[in-house]
């Protein structure tokens, strides 16, 4: 009803959506069907008002623990209690309030009270449109197609004043929602040099009373989704040179914003976009990700579920599901605290799909008087048994307290060493490499 637009002026739907969303334990969803009711005027407005404000009262029963205090510059929020669900709507709308001060002083922060008021309503953008003209901040955008959606966002590949040349990404979320914006000046401010190059970058958003539009990076050669998805359509299996190289890139990535304290929190093939050199490759450069490497492997977007640990006291854990089918982390399957897993269970997953063309499930073992965690499929003999095996046993069991940073730096560095003793390996990589642009590029 919602996306055919049916009796969007009616609260019911609202009312009734929301219902079914709070009941399935999607909050965040359900507090934002109201804010979308009301800020559309559905009738009767009051009786939408007051439901929402048992929904609220609801909530705050629920999460009556937790407090937040002041954040100013890099002041740190108070906590109640050192376990928080980080994807909370009420948590989450706590940190804008608070960190609001610093968001609007940053650059390519645009704010209207006003509601889109374009000559192309934003309403009219749909799957497949194509070469719709809409207005940002006195900037024309030529949509040249949709590249995403979900439940309340969509994201159009989109022409700076109609040029081919300058193709962006158009977010476009309802209601507006800041805190992906603020989360990639994180990684701005905190990721520098040749490290930064591989996340996604933002380079304004327009704040609306009724939406929001992030305009970042546009990559056009697909995601590590479709080049696994390539190998499942024809019944083939990714080489394993090309999924130990995807995963010492994902490694490094983790590496890098484990140490700044930010996790992704929907670490995924789908977000992982596939970047390609300009230059040629050479043997040189592999292992240290210099020269025409430095532009070639993996970027990961999409960071509306990212976490700042900076906002939360030290050593805090958290609790809440991901609700990622597929990638929700052993600790959240078990109700237990997490932090860092979320990510690493994430890459777990995407190098297993990357191996067997599947999501990955897992098993315990008894092990040493106790058990760990291991993935169900077996390894194939003539992989490097060794070094996959590895990988899952330690990232699928971190212990509290463990140093996640010097185990994925020695994780990466064992497939590095690997691929820089078998020179010829780096060889295949190369032309691998260059078979998945062509068969990525022309799909």
């Amino acid at each position: 009803m919602e996306e055919n637009e049916i009796c969007i002026g009616h609260s019911l739907l609202y009312e009734w959506y929301a219902y079914f969303l709070e009941a399935k334990g999607k909050w965040k969803e359900a507090h934002i069907i109201y804010h979308i009711g009301i800020s559309r005027k559905a009738e009767p407005i009051e009786k939408l008002k007051w439901a929402q404000s048992l929904f609220v009262k609801r909530m705050s029963e629920r999460l009556n623990t937790f407090s937040l205090g002041k954040v100013a510059g890099g002041e740190q929020v108070e906590v109640g209690m050192k376990l928080i669900n980080p994807w909370s709507a009420f948590i989450v709308e706590e940190l804008l309030k608070k960190i609001h001060p610093r968001i609007t002083k940053y650059d390519g922060y645009h704010l209207s009270k006003k509601a889109y008021s374009g000559k192309v309503a934003l309403s009219s953008l749909k799957k497949s449109s194509r070469n719709k003209i809409i207005e940002i901040g006195g900037k024309k955008y030529q949509i040249k197609g949709c590249a995403g959606q979900g439940g309340f966002a969509q994201v159009f590949k989109a022409y700076v004043d109609s040029n081919p040349d300058d193709a962006v990404a158009l977010k476009i979320q309802r209601p507006a929602f800041p805190w992906e914006f603020y989360m990639y000046r994180q990684l701005d401010e905190r990721i520098s040099g040749k490290q930064r190059s591989s996340f996604g970058f933002a380079h304004k958003i327009h704040i609306y009373s009724d939406c929001s539009i992030l305009i970042c990076d546009y990559l056009a050669h697909g995601t590590l989704q479709d080049a696994i998805n390539s190998y499942v359509v024809t019944g083939k299996f990714m080489e394993e040179v090309l999924c130990i190289y995807y995963t010492t890139e994902m490694l490094y990535m983790l590496e890098t914003l484990h140490s700044v304290g930010i996790i992704h929190g929907d670490f995924k093939p789908d977000n992982l976009l596939i970047r390609y050199s300009k230059d040629d490759l050479s043997e040189e450069g592999f292992k240290d990700r210099t020269g025409s490497w430095l532009d070639q492997g993996l970027y990961l977007v999409d960071w509306g579920r990212g976490i700042d640990l900076q906002l939360f006291p030290k050593n805090t854990e958290f609790t809440g599901d991901c609700r990622t089918s597929g990638f929700c982390c052993i600790e959240m399957q078990e109700k237990k605290p997490w932090t860092f897993q979320a990510n690493t269970y994430g890459l777990c997953v995407a190098v297993h799909m990357m191996l067997h063309n599947t999501y990955m499930e897992v098993e315990r073992k008894a092990s040493d008087g106790g058990y760990i965690y291991l993935p169900k499929s077996s390894f194939k003999r003539y992989w490097n048994v060794e070094l996959w095996k590895a990988l899952f046993t330690k990232l699928l069991n971190v212990k509290p307290g463990n140093n996640d940073i010097e185990l994925l730096r020695s994780l990466r560095k064992s497939f590095l060493d690997y691929m820089h003793d078998n020179p010829l390996l780096i060889k295949k990589l190369k032309g691998l490499l260059v078979k998945q642009r062509g068969t990525l590029c022309s799909a």
